[in-house]
């Protein structure tokens, strides 16, 4: 309770901070009474932390309503806030540049609008499609070419619904995968993600299987509901444990890190790597974390999600602070880690620079 009152503190003083810039832009100052603008901001303020309280009594279509409007303000609240706090790194908070800083605040209000509309552009646009190959020092000549496709992050739910999942699971058959791998956050945290589900999620098939491992919001939204539907869809949720989908070829996975304190979750990455069938290896870990010891346990592959690449600009930087391998391909000791970057969006459907994507990686064993 400590921590939530302490978050609502900070976004209250970011949101007063914004209101107070809002209202030193020529236009808002001039046409928009203060009071009604206030009552906007605190409604758009609310509306994300009021549609989770709405949604745990099960009051489903308001709560998806202020879901959708919490959502996209917090996208835009964070430009917003960051065009308007530049501004004032650089009129040094209005004492310098005086007779300008209303002007370019209202330049920050534009820009900031404009980022928007490209994110939102972005993120409705299809994932694109990265390419890798890996090589695997131990992967059998008979599993040479062996295609995966990756995808992390969907969070299935009522931003991103039935639509686009069937529209993604039309992109992973046209793929041609030997094995999908879905490493965490399937679905959003909300209740409602059950059965309605299955019809679509049966549609995501390989010839060798659909692997996964859950994330934090497979947690938010209750395991006991989820993961029990991933199975009937026909999918092996890998829960701290291994499987061998081609002989030779390992797919390891833990449950994420939100399932247990962080010391619990070293020692059963430590315990499922150590007993995992002998074969080239494949570790799958929703949070890019616990690279190192996969590395030493011989694990040739790593796949991880989690970080979005900060999802919307420059929540890029601060990600990084937390999470070293963000996005992209990395070796460590001799093991190559593979970081989605989400094939779906968390919050608002927004996407500042970088669309989202799936990944499609080819295995080669050694000559």
């Amino acid at each position: 309770m400590g921590v939530f009152l302490v978050f609502l503190l900070i976004w209250a003083t970011l949101h007063f901070y914004v209101v107070a810039r809002l209202l030193s832009v020529p236009f808002i100052a001039h046409h928009v009474p203060t009071a009604v603008l206030v009552a906007v901001i605190v409604l758009l303020g609310t509306s994300y932390i009021l549609s989770r309280v709405l949604e745990r009594f099960s009051i489903g279509g308001p709560s998806h309503l202020l879901e959708h409007l919490g959502a996209y303000w917090v996208g835009f609240f964070f430009l917003l806030l960051t065009a308007f706090f530049f501004v004032d790194l650089v009129s040094g908070f209005g004492f310098w540049l005086r007779p300008q800083v209303p002007m370019l605040r209202t330049w920050a209000l534009a820009a900031a609008a404009i980022f928007a509309s490209i994110a939102l552009v972005q993120a409705h646009r299809a994932p694109v499609v990265t390419e890798y190959e890996v090589v695997m020092s131990n992967l059998p000549r008979s599993a040479d070419g062996t295609v995966l496709v990756v995808a992390s992050d969907m969070h299935l739910g009522s931003m991103l619904g039935y639509e686009w999942a069937t529209r993604r699971a039309e992109q992973f058959n046209a793929l041609e995968p030997d094995v999908i791998l879905l490493v965490g956050d399937i679905f959003e945290g909300d209740q409602t993600t059950h059965a309605v589900w299955l019809p679509i999620l049966q549609q995501i098939r390989a010839p060798k299987g659909v692997f996964l491992v859950t994330g934090n919001h497979e947690f938010y939204a209750g395991p006991d509901k989820i993961i029990p539907l991933l199975r009937q869809a026909g999918y092996r949720v890998l829960r701290d444990e291994s499987a061998e989908p081609i002989p030779g070829l390992v797919i390891t996975g833990v449950d994420d890190i939100a399932f247990r304190p962080k010391a619990e979750h070293a020692a059963a990455v430590e315990r499922v790597l150590r007993e995992r069938p002998a074969g080239a290896t494949i570790f799958l870990s929703h949070t890019p974390i616990q690279a190192r010891p996969a590395a030493e346990s011989g694990v040739n592959l790593m796949l991880s999600g989690h970080t979005h690449n900060g999802q919307i600009w420059p929540f890029r930087f601060i990600v990084r602070m937390v999470f070293p391998l963000i996005t992209g391909r990395y070796e460590v000791d001799g093991m190559t880690v593979i970081v989605g970057r989400g094939t779906g969006t968390w919050g608002p459907r927004m996407r500042l620079w970088q669309r989202s994507e799936l990944l499609k990686i080819k295995l080669r064993a050694t000559s």
